[in-house]
């Protein structure tokens, strides 16, 4: 239900679908994920002030899933660590490559088009 109240074209049509949301959830006697979900909404929909473009980037955090992916799958193969420091060690080491390499210049968003909307909505509020 959560993820069709963010597949919505606009905000005023995500803000709908929570209020849709928000009684179906009521009516399956969910009142406290009802409530959750009409007090926080707005929080989760800043994103539609963004450019269009960007939507999918900012609502999801795609790229710090997969570096916590990573991390667990190297934690897994080590299996039991003698103390918190060694854990630690590894994670850093982790995340040490990923900064050095190919995979952490890459960029997520392309930041250029938000400094376009920026300049023109300026050149709007101007004139």
């Amino acid at each position: 239900m959560l993820k069709a109240i963010h597949a919505s074209e606009d905000r005023a049509s995500a803000r709908t679908k929570a209020a849709q949301v928000t009684a179906k959830l009521r009516e399956m006697k969910l009142p406290a994920a009802a409530q959750l979900v009409e007090t926080s909404i707005d929080e989760t929909l800043n994103y539609y002030e963004f450019p269009s473009q960007h939507w999918r980037s900012l609502r999801t955090n795609n790229p710090l899933e997969r570096l916590m992916r990573e991390i667990r799958r190297r934690t897994r193969a080590v299996g039991a660590f003698p103390d918190g420091n060694s854990a630690m060690i590894l994670v850093a080491a982790r995340l040490r490559h990923v900064a050095g390499t190919q995979w952490g210049q890459k960029r997520y968003m392309d930041m250029a088009r938000i400094n376009t909307a920026a300049i023109m909505e300026n050149e709007t509020q101007a004139a």
